[in-house]
C-alpha cells in the first residue's frame, strides 16, 4: 500500500515459517455452536470455520509480518498504474482446482461478479467501484475502477476464486450442504456431518506446494473441526483429550483451571503468544436505531454504570487490560488529550456532527473498584436526568410520559463470559432504576436477529487489523444503518465516519494513513456505541505436545495465518 514490500522478488519463504516443517499428521480443533451450510460466501446459513480459509484461494496472499502488503498466489504478476485506476492480474498457468482442472480467467470474472452481486455484503462495496471487468489475454484479467481508491487493487487481490462450472444450475444464494464446494487451496472437504464435524484433507497434488509464499505452510494431512454445544463443553472436550488445542480467553481461568493431569504430565503445553495488533472492539453494543439508545447521554450513562474495574477483578483477577478505543494497543489508536495536527484538520469540518470529546479529548470512566461504584452512578444519574429520565417513588427510571427505561439484553446460548458480565452489570443497573430483560437464544436465532438488527443491546466483537481500509465501510458505514447483515450493529450514522474512511483509503503516505485512522478512532470511540470490556496482548494457547510452531512470531501473533497454517505435527519433542 505504501513503499515497497519487505521481501525481495526472489524470497524463498515467509520470515515466520519453518520452511522445512514436516508434512503429515492431523490436528483436531473445536468450535462452539453448529453449522448448516458449506457456502461461506452468503448471508444465509452458518458455514463451518476453515472452509473459506483452507479450501479457497485468492489471486494474492498475505504475509502476516507486513500489515499492508500482498504477494502473488494464483496471480503470477500484478500490474497497476501510479494512480491505481485499474489493476491487471496474470494467472499462473499451473494453478489448478483440487479436481485438477485449471483456474481460468472465466472463473475469476464469474467469481468476482457473483460475489459482488449475490454474495455477502462484505463483497459488495469493492465490486460497486469496478467500472469494467474484462479478459485481456488467455491468462490475464483487468479491473478498471470508477472511483479513486488506492486500496482497491489489494482488495480485489484477496477475493476467493470459485470454480464457475461447479455452480452452474445452482442457486448461489441458497445455503445448505448438498453441494460440496471445490477450491484451489491446499485442502479439500473430505467428509462432514452437518452441525457435528467437518474434516479437511490436504490435497497431495496441491498445485502451489512449491511456491515460496506457501512453503512451510499447510503441513497437516488433516484438519478436523468438531462442534460442541457451548464453550464449557468445548473446554471439557479439550481436557478429555478429544481436541488438540484450545484458546483461552479468560485470564482467571487460564491461571486456575489448567491443572488437569495432561498439563502436569507435559502432554499438554501452555503458551502465551504475543502480538502487536489493535485491540479491536469487544463489549456490549447499543443499537442506536432504537429510540431508547438514540441519545448519546443515555449511552454515556450506561458506560458510566459499567464498573469495569470491579468486573475485571471478579472475573479476571484484575489482570486484563481494558479496551480504551477501537484501535488501542497500536500506533493507529487515538492519542490522549485534544486532537492535534492532521487529526484535528480532518475532524474540524465535522465539528457540528461530533459528540463531546472527539476534538477535546475523551477517556472511559475509571472506578475505585468497589462494587458500589457510587461516584460513577451519580454521574450516570445526572446524565439520565439531562436526557429526560427520572426515578419514580417505586425506584423505576421513567420518562415524562411514565414509560420505564428498560431494554432487552440478547445473548447467544453458551456465551459464558458475556453472561457472567451481564449478571454483574444488571445488579448495577438496578441501582439506577433500570431493570433489563436478559434473553438467551440459540446460535441460529442469534445470527438471524443480529443480521436484522433485531436487538437492543448485545455482545459485540470486531477484530481490527493494522491495515484498515474499505472493510471499515461495512463495519460502521452509513449503508449499514438500514442494509441488513452488515457489521454496523450499532447503527452508527455520522457523516464524519465515512469521511474519515475516505481519508483512510485514499491516503498516499503512511503519515496521512495513521492520522486518518486516529481520527476515525476518535469518532467511533466518542460515539459511545459500545460498552468496552477487555482484550489480551497475548493469546493463550494450550495444545498437545506433538504440535509445534516456529520460534519467530509474526506481528499479528496468534491470529489468522497462525494455527494451523504454519504449525506441524511431530512426536519428536526436540
Amino acid at each position: 500500500m505504501y513503499g515497497a514490500p519487505a521481501l525481495p522478488a526472489d524470497f524463498t519463504a515467509l520470515p515466520y515459517v519453518n520452511p522445512d516443517a514436516p508434512k503429515g499428521g492431523r490436528i483436531v480443533l473445536g468450535e462452539a455452536g453448529s453449522f448448516d451450510s458449506l457456502n461461506p460466501f452468503i448471508t444465509k446459513g452458518r458455514a463451518p470455520y476453515g472452509v473459506r480459509q483452507y479450501v479457497f484461494e485468492s489471486l494474492m496472499g498475505r504475509s502476516y509480518d507486513e500489515p499492508f502488503t500482498l504477494y502473488g498466489l494464483l496471480a503470477e504478476t500484478i500490474e497497476t498504474p501510479p494512480d491505481r485506476a485499474w489493476v491487471e492480474f496474470t494467472l499462473r498457468p499451473e494453478a489448478r482446482f483440487s479436481d485438477g482442472t485449471p483456474v481460468t480467467v472465466e472463473d475469476v470474472l464469474w467469481s468476482y461478479e457473483t460475489l459482488g452481486t449475490q454474495g455477502h455484503p462484505a463483497y459488495h462495496t469493492a465490486w460497486a467501484k469496478v467500472a469494467r471487468a474484462e479478459a485481456t489475454g488467455p491468462h490475464s484479467v483487468r479491473f478498471t475502477f470508477n472511483t479513486p481508491d488506492r486500496e482497491l487493487p489489494l482488495l480485489l487481490g484477496m477475493r476467493p476464486i470459485l470454480k464457475k462450472d461447479q455452480w452452474q444450475g445452482h442457486d448461489f444464494t441458497a445455503s445448505g450442504t448438498a453441494l460440496t464446494p471445490i477450491g484451489s487451496a491446499p485442502y479439500m472437504i473430505d467428509r462432514f456431518e452437518a452441525g457435528r464435524y467437518v474434516v479437511l484433507k490436504r490435497n497431495p497434488d496441491y498445485w502451489g506446494a512449491d511456491l515460496p509464499l506457501m512453503r512451510g505452510q499447510m503441513n497437516f494431512d488433516e484438519i478436523r473441526y468438531d462442534y460442541y454445544g457451548d464453550g464449557d463443553v468445548l473446554f471439557e472436550a479439550f481436557r478429555a483429550g478429544a481436541i488438540d488445542s484450545f484458546r483461552e480467553l479468560n485470564a482467571a481461568k487460564w491461571a486456575s483451571a489448567y491443572d488437569f493431569p495432561a498439563i502436569a504430565s507435559g502432554e499438554v503445553i501452555k503458551a502465551e503468544i504475543p502480538h502487536q495488533r489493535p485491540s479491536g472492539i469487544t463489549g456490549f453494543v447499543m443499537n442506536t436505531r432504537r429510540d431508547i439508545f438514540a441519545d448519546w447521554r443515555v449511552r454515556q450513562a450506561l458506560i458510566e454504570a459499567f464498573n469495569f474495574e470491579f468486573i475485571n477483578q471478579t472475573l479476571n483477577n484484575g489482570t486484563a487490560p481494558r479496551i480504551t478505543s477501537y484501535f488501542s494497543n497500536s500506533t493507529l489508536a487515538m492519542q490522549p488529550g485534544p486532537a492535534q495536527g492532521r487529526v484535528r484538520e480532518l475532524l474540524q469540518p465535522f465539528s457540528a456532527d461530533l459528540l463531546p470529546g472527539a476534538l477535546e479529548g475523551y477517556a472511559l470512566p475509571v472506578s475505585d473498584g468497589k462494587p458500589s461504584n457510587r461516584r460513577a452512578l451519580r454521574r450516570a444519574t445526572a446524565l439520565m436526568q439531562e436526557a429526560g429520565w427520572q426515578v419514580d417513588d417505586a425506584g423505576v427510571l421513567r420518562n415524562a410520559h411514565g414509560q420505564a427505561f428498560t431494554f432487552e439484553v440478547l445473548l447467544n446460548q453458551g456465551a459464558t463470559e458475556p453472561q457472567q458480565i451481564i449478571d454483574i452489570y444488571v445488579q448495577a443497573l438496578a441501582r439506577l432504576g433500570i431493570f433489563p430483560r436478559v434473553t438467551t437464544i440459540d446460535s441460529a436465532q442469534y445470527t438471524e436477529r443480529t443480521n436484522a438488527y433485531d436487538f437492543d443491546l448485545t455482545y459485540y466483537t470486531r477484530a481490527l487489523s493494522l491495515s484498515p481500509g474499505n472493510e471499515q465501510y461495512l463495519y460502521w458505514g452509513p449503508e449499514g444503518v438500514t442494509q441488513p447483515a452488515t457489521r454496523n450493529w450499532m447503527g452508527a450514522d455520522n457523516p464524519a465516519i465515512p469521511a474519515m474512511i475516505d481519508a483512510l483509503v485514499n491516503a498516499t503516505t503512511a503519515e496521512d494513513f495513521t492520522a486518518a485512522a486516529r481520527a476515525l478512532d476518535r469518532v467511533l470511540t466518542t460515539g459511545r456505541y459500545v460498552i468496552p470490556i477487555w482484550y489480551t496482548p497475548n493469546s493463550r494457547l494450550a495444545y498437545k505436545r506433538s504440535l509445534h510452531y516456529p520460534q519467530t512470531i509474526p506481528i499479528y501473533g496468534d491470529w489468522m495465518g497462525f494455527q494451523p497454517d504454519i504449525w506441524w505435527h511431530s512426536e519428536d519433542q526436540e
